[in-house]
Formats: C-alpha cells, structure tokens, sequence
C-alpha cells in the first residue's frame, strides 16, 4: 500500500508539479532550503487527514494570488487502488476544504486514516514532549483512530457534544437562565460526561499499550538506563458529571467547559524528572522519536499494514550517533524523506528528487 501518485496544483511554491516516489521503498527529496521539499510531505499528510502538521491556517496552503489549490493523490490500499482528491478554495470568509475519495466524500476521518496511515517525524516534534498538553492529546487523538479506525466516533461524539456545551455556555446570562436553557445545560452536561468517560478510557487503554514500547524505542535510540514512565493526568477529580457540576458556576462566567478531556495531559517522567523541563534537548528529541516510533509499531500490529513514513529534515537535528540509531530503528515500507545536507550513511533511497529548479 501507498501513495503511486502525487499531483499539485497552486499548492504552496508549486503551480504544477507530478510526483511518483518509489511505492514500496526510501524517496528522498533533496534541495536548498525553501525549495519546497516539507510542502511535499504536506501535501501527503493533507491526503490522509485533510489538514496540514505545518499551519491551523488552510489558506496557507493555496499558492499566493491563487483562488484555488489542489492535490491529487493516487494510493493503494493492499490491492485496491484509491483515489483522493483535496481542493483548498480561498474566500472572503475563509477557506473551504472539499476532500473525495473515489468521487464520494468520506464519513469521517475513519476512513481517510483507513486508507492512508501514516506517521510523520519533524524537527518540531520535540514539541510532543517539551510543549504544552495539546500537542500530546493531538497525538493520543490521532493515534487512537489510526489504531482503531472505528474509534473516530468516540473521539467526534466528544468534540461535537463539547462544542454545543460551549455555544450554550456562551449565550447563557452567567447569574440567571430560564427553565429551558438550564435543562439543555443539563442534557448537554450529561452528554459530555458520558462521551468523555469514554474517551478518557479508550485515551488510557492506548497508553498502557504506548508506554512499553516508548520506553524500548528510547533505550534502543539514547542507549542509556534512564526509565521512561507516561501517566495520564485527568483534568478532573472523581466521576466527570460531578465535576462539571461542580465547574459550573465558573464555566458560566467563563463560557466554556473548564474540565474534561480536552484539559488533560500526559506527564513524561525519566527516571522520576519531568521530560517536559529536566531533561536535554537530545534527551527530549529522543523521546519524541520514540513516541512516533511507538505509535507507528502499534498501527502496525492492530491494523496488519506499515503506515507511510514521513522524515522532514530530521537527520539535521540528530547528532550522527542518534541518526544511524534511527536508521537501524525505521519499519519498512514507503518512506519519504527531505533533506538539505548529505544523508545518513545506512540510507539507501530507492528514488532521489531534486526539487531545486522545480519551485525556481
């Protein structure tokens, strides 16, 4: 499985630009800085998820002066072949996305992650360990649908029933409200109570499976004895509906909801410091790697399939040593890999892309 296909149009520096990388091996892409070498890679994520790990900000991804951008994407899923098309139309009021599979738009995330899994290294995803509590519930969220596809429901039931909980929060009077907007408070409060119960249990189940293998990759990449332990912190005390209850007053003058799981955290402990502040950088780098490395391993066992690797400039930040450790360390399976500077010695790219005079 994987992408046989790329096309982009007024995609980022790219006017037009047709890709096909090696469907089962190591593509590397090689230029200058600024050629366009992580747009590819985008472009890919985009495919598989309709969102970029580069920007919140879609319009970011059109080509300048351009009304629209396009990716095509030709895949295989075992022997199915696939086609995704994403088109990024800019607006007045912002820009919409319109994302096909085969001609049909899909359900939900479920099935683009389905057809497309994939694990993605760059030189900011040290923030999964140094940065604040959502890049490590991003990370939770999206592993959980990559390993489970139908766990997407859980995780949209959730942010669907904590956005209409808010909107209400919001139009509330924060001293006083009529019988018929405290009891949808109430129903929404229920609603939120259960849909984040059992996000928070399947968030735990993944992580008792993710914490062995967090801790091999990290021995495996630093070659120290330093132990990895990753314990889940709720945002909350006791059961969830009387902690919403007991949040309430404040939620109200506030307008949103103040606990639950999108105000938890995972805590990182190397051998009892917190990862997150007293640890090195290289230490903190390769935890993240063993992170990705560990969700990659269990997309892998669930799901029977290698997810797509993509590596942005990660060699870069990694001194030789940890570099051929990671070599020694990736899946098979179709790789894509940018770089500006010479590659690790153990890589062997099946396809080598100079992008130099492409974006010229």
């Amino acid at each position: 499985m994987g992408v046989h296909e790329l096309t982009l149009r007024n995609f980022r520096l790219f006017s037009e630009f047709v890709f096909v990388p090696d469907p089962h091996a190591v593509t590397v892409l090689i230029s200058p800085n600024g050629t366009g070498k992580t747009s590819v890679l985008e472009a890919i994520y985009a495919l598989a998820t309709a969102a970029s790990f580069r920007t919140s900000v879609a319009s970011d991804m059109i080509r300048i002066h351009e009304p629209i951008a396009d990716i095509h994407g030709v895949l295989f899923h075992f022997e199915r072949r696939v086609q995704v098309d994403l088109t990024l139309t800019r607006g007045a009021r912002g820009t919409t996305k319109r994302m096909l599979v085969n001609g049909q738009r899909p359900g939900s995330r479920a099935e683009l992650s389905e057809v497309l899994p994939l694990t993605v290294f760059t030189p900011e995803g040290v923030d999964l360990v140094r940065g604040g509590p959502e890049h490590r519930r991003q990370f939770l969220t999206t592993l959980l649908t990559d390993v489970d596809p139908s766990a997407a429901d859980s995780v949209e039931r959730f942010h669907r029933v904590l956005a209409q909980r808010n909107a209400l929060l919001r139009s509330l009077d924060a001293t006083r409200s009529s019988p018929g907007e405290e009891g949808e408070l109430e129903l929404w409060s229920h609603e939120l109570a259960e849909a984040g119960e059992l996000l928070v249990m399947r968030r735990e189940a993944l992580l008792s499976q993710l914490t062995p293998l967090v801790a091999q990759f990290y021995e495996q990449l630093a070659r120290g004895e330093d132990r990895v332990e990753l314990t889940y912190e709720k945002s909350w005390t006791g059961p969830l509906a009387g902690a919403l209850n007991g949040a309430l007053r404040d939620d109200r003058y506030r307008g949103y909801t103040s606990v639950g799981p999108h105000r938890d955290d995972v805590r990182v402990l190397l051998s009892g410091r917190d990862a997150r502040r007293q640890s090195s950088q290289g230490e903190q780098r390769s935890l993240a790697l063993a992170w990705r490395l560990a969700g990659h391993e269990l997309v892998k066992r669930s799901r029977g399939v290698d997810p797509l690797l993509l590596l942005d400039d990660v060699f870069s930040e990694l001194d030789p040593q940890r570099a051929d450790r990671l070599m020694e360390l990736l899946p098979v399976g179709q790789t894509f890999v940018t770089t500006a500077t010479a590659l690790p010695a153990k890589l062997s790219p099946a396809v080598v892309v100079d992008l130099t005079a492409v974006t010229a």
